[in-house]
């Protein structure tokens, strides 16, 4: 008996030796492949970048995975003791693998032998975070073992905080959602540290299987497991039993995130930024490098340029006639569900950045009034409710002129619309039952307002509605400017010797190049009005004698400036540019325009302030300005530190102030005289108007914002026989400055030192006497005044008296006077 028992004990040992060996070389095979773990250590998930307004407002988030990584202590104890309740208790007490739980696990697997249901898992946090990280999700023995040797080197590596936070921030909640930064504000729009307990305990209960507990499709089985993951948390200490009989009571409160921003309208804005993003950093820093980007805008003025913008756009089109209904269906008792998958199959854009506007079908159109049936709001496809409501006669008017031959075709609304038809409405009244008929205009425009003293864009619109049309005619529309270019002209004529009161002949002429010739005229008139100062040419929009000033001074000189103010990177010096022919954009007409408001200073327009990488370490910063004294460590009684403008000085600033000065005779009696309301501040700009009037501009400043313009087809066709750019752009302009004035204090421009004032003749740009009608004071540079000899520009000689007698009463008057230098 004791030989037979040594021998078992002998082929146990065997036995044993042999397995031993087997599994140590199993092992060693396993540790041979297994990644390196030591890569947690500079582990950088995907993270959202995100786009903030000037005031910190979100704007928008690009993200290929939607997360957002916290560190541990960031993350409330409520929120990590759901977790550590419903998917590792003992996460702070074993070495990586649970031998208790994995125990109760093989069990529990026992006895369900037969039962159809899933096989439980025994994976701790850690051996989740090796699966994740740096293995695949195989159900294979291998990957287990290589998991629990993978879990016991991480324990050894690293603390069991950063094990959890790598948890926290890595795994899946479903709806897109990565890192429980992202499942907050994907299913409950909150910030982590807002979550309740309930809340806290539902997130925890997604990771086993999202969509098994899904807050809509599987809300039964979503409200058992977070009440189950609320029970571990009471029987495991964190909660009293009270909290959690509390918690368990509560709604499952799912409220997903409706798109990634808060600032209205700023899409347009916001896409600016995406593709300077893109251009700097890459793609991939963009979607995955958790970016934090606060930009120039400021929200405030973003919605009323918009708004502004969008009311004029739709006042133009309707003007013009209806376009027709966007699509028809059927008006049967189920309209509603038919109205809906038009929608569901995008045949009928929902302009989002127009929320006023409702998508809505003619149920019937009588004589008075039209029937409608509007939009579902209550998100229910299968049963959608069925709200109806009333287009009156008087509410559509503009819609009885058609479009497309623009005249008159309808006496009342049965005559433009049918049962059927699909179009947009907007309420008369908030939560009322009558609405207007709308329609998105085809007449589109840019628009952008900036601090001319640091070039920050604080508001962009690159259209009627993003929704609509994605292209951005504020930044990528090149446009002819036509008058809004004169200003420049004029500028480089001031800094090179000619003054406000200098003359130019305003009279016919002709340019004669090869075979063709080109006769410019001016708005309304062919004959011109004689000899007048640089100022009456600017004011009154003069073409013939801005191409008679560029001719005398030399367009090399004219593009030079234009390139000088960024208006075009090369301009061909041609006469037909000095009245804009050229094509440019919004932005880089508002750029050039800020340098005058600035007084000369170059500018570097910006839709970015700060760029901080996800660590919050700034990476960019549009702030060139250099201030030395600004760190001191403490105050010892030395002086205020100033920052140092070390920009290039590209316009002599006392040029800046007369062309700005004259420029304020635009708005206050020129070609926007009555345009602009606003009086409380100085404000200047220019009109302008293309050939055929197929674009209509205005740009315009005061002393802390300049903003500009323009309105047309996106494929240039004619606006009309008397579309200018005092009456069609000018009152858009006044009507976002008579808003944004409300927001900023009222300043006025400060004169340079040293220019000088001379009051002079308006007609002959002389000195004026004592009594003299018809005189303005001008702004003079040091060592220059109003002419002793009246010389008009384009003549070529001096005037004689009769010519100055024919072309001046005020100079006849002046001569029978007694005055002298008029001659």
């Amino acid at each position: 008996m004791i030989r037979l028992i040594g021998y078992f004990f002998g082929m146990a040992c065997v036995l044993f030796l042999g397995v031993a060996a087997a599994a140590a070389i199993y092992l060693t095979g396993m540790t041979k492949d297994l990644p390196d773990y030591e890569v947690l250590a500079s582990y950088e998930p995907p993270v959202a970048t995100r786009i903030h307004a000037g005031n910190g407002a979100l704007m928008s988030e690009y993200a290929r995975e939607r997360r957002l990584f916290l560190p541990i202590q960031a993350i409330p104890d409520r929120v990590k003791a759901a977790f550590l309740s419903a998917e590792d208790k003992n996460f702070y007490n074993h070495p990586g693998v649970d031998p208790f739980g994995l125990a109760r696990a093989v069990l529990n697997n026992l006895q369900n032998i037969g039962s159809g249901r899933r096989p439980e898992g025994a994976s701790t946090i850690t051996q989740q975070v090796a699966k994740n990280f740096l293995l695949s999700a195989d159900q294979t023995m291998d990957r287990k073992i290589k998991e629990a040797i993978l879990s016991f080197r991480i324990e050894q590596a690293y603390s069991k905080d950063k094990i959890l936070e790598l948890y926290l921030n890595e795994i899946f909640f479903g709806l897109n959602a990565y890192g429980i930064a992202g499942a907050a504000l994907t299913y409950f729009d909150k910030s982590v540290t807002e979550l309740t307990t309930a809340e806290a305990a539902y997130l925890a209960a997604l990771p086993k299987g999202p969509n098994n507990y899904h807050p809509f499709r599987h809300e039964q089985a979503a409200l058992e497991r977070r009440n189950w993951v609320i029970d571990r948390m009471a029987e495991n200490g964190y909660i009293t039993q009270v909290d959690a009989d509390e918690a368990k009571t509560q709604p499952l409160g799912v409220k997903p995130r409706r798109g990634s921003g808060s600032v209205l309208a700023s899409e347009y804005f916001s896409e600016a930024v995406r593709r300077q993003l893109i251009e700097r950093y890459g793609d991939k820093a963009l979607y995955e490098g958790g970016l934090s980007v606060r930009t120039s805008l400021d929200p405030d003025l973003q919605v009323i340029a918009s708004r502004v913008m969008q009311n004029a756009l739709v006042d133009y089109d309707e003007r013009r006639g209806f376009h027709g209904a966007l699509a028809s269906i059927e008006t049967s008792p189920d309209w509603a569900l038919s109205l809906g998958k038009l929608l569901s199959e995008n045949k009928v854009p929902e302009l989002r950045d127009v929320p006023e506007w409702t998508i809505a079908v003619v149920l019937n159109a009588s004589a008075h009034e039209v029937e409608i049936g509007l939009e579902s709001q209550n998100g229910n496809k299968t049963d959608p409710e069925r709200k109806t409501g009333t287009i009156a006669a008087d509410d559509m008017k503009w819609a009885y002129r058609d479009a497309a031959n623009e005249r008159k075709t309808a006496k009342g609304p049965d005559g433009v619309l049918k049962a059927g038809d699909v179009i947009y409405v907007e309420a008369v009244k908030e939560g009322g039952n009558a609405y207007r008929l709308r329609q998105p205009p085809k007449v589109q425009g840019g628009f952008v307002a900036m601090d001319p003293n640091t070039g920050r864009v604080l508001a962009m619109v690159g259209g009627f509605s993003y929704s609509q049309s994605e292209f951005n005619r504020a930044t990528q529309a090149m446009r002819q400017p036509g008058s809004s270019f004169k200003p420049f002209v004029y500028a480089a004529a001031l800094d090179n010797g000619y003054t406000p009161a200098s003359v130019v002949l305003d009279a016919p002429i002709e340019i004669v190049s090869g075979n063709q010739v080109w006769r410019p005229s001016n708005y309304g008139e062919e004959d011109g009005t004689g000899p007048a100062t640089l100022r009456t040419g600017i004011e009154k929009s003069r073409n013939q004698m801005t191409v008679r000033l560029a001719q005398d001074m030399g367009m090399d000189l004219v593009a030079e400036y234009a390139e000088r103010f960024g208006i075009y990177d090369k301009m061909q010096p041609y006469l037909p540019m000095a009245l804009g022919s050229g094509e440019t954009t919004v932005m880089r007409m508002v750029s050039a325009y800020a340098v005058i408001a600035n007084g000369g200073k170059q500018i570097k327009p910006t839709v970015i302030d700060r760029i901080q990488d996800r660590y919050g370490k700034t990476i960019f910063r549009h702030e060139e300005r250099g201030c030395e004294a600004c760190n001191a460590s403490g105050w010892a009684n030395q002086e205020e530190p100033v920052l140092v403008d070390n920009r290039e000085q590209v316009l002599d600033p006392m040029t800046a102030y007369q062309i700005t000065s004259m420029m304020e005779g635009v708005v206050q009696r020129g070609s926007a005289a009555g345009k602009i309301p606003v009086k409380d501040r100085s404000v200047a700009g220019k009109t302008g108007t293309t050939n055929d009037a197929k674009d209509t501009w205005f740009v315009g400043f005061t002393p802390n914002i300049v903003a500009g313009l323009y309105l047309g087809f996106d494929t240039p066709a004619p606006l009309g026989a008397r579309a200018t750019g005092g009456g069609l752009a000018a009152p858009i302009f006044g009507t976002f400055l008579e808003q944004a004035a409300k927001l900023m204090p009222a300043e006025k421009f400060q004169v340079p030192d040293g220019m000088k004032f001379i009051a002079v003749n308006r007609k002959t740009g002389m000195m004026a006497f004592d009594g003299e009608p018809d005189t303005i004071v001008e702004a003079f540079k040091p060592g220059t005044g109003p002419a002793d000899v009246f010389q008009v520009i384009g003549e070529g000689e001096y005037m004689s008296q009769e010519q100055i007698l024919d072309s001046s009463p005020q100079a006849q008057q002046a001569i029978t006077s007694g005055a002298s230098g008029l001659y």
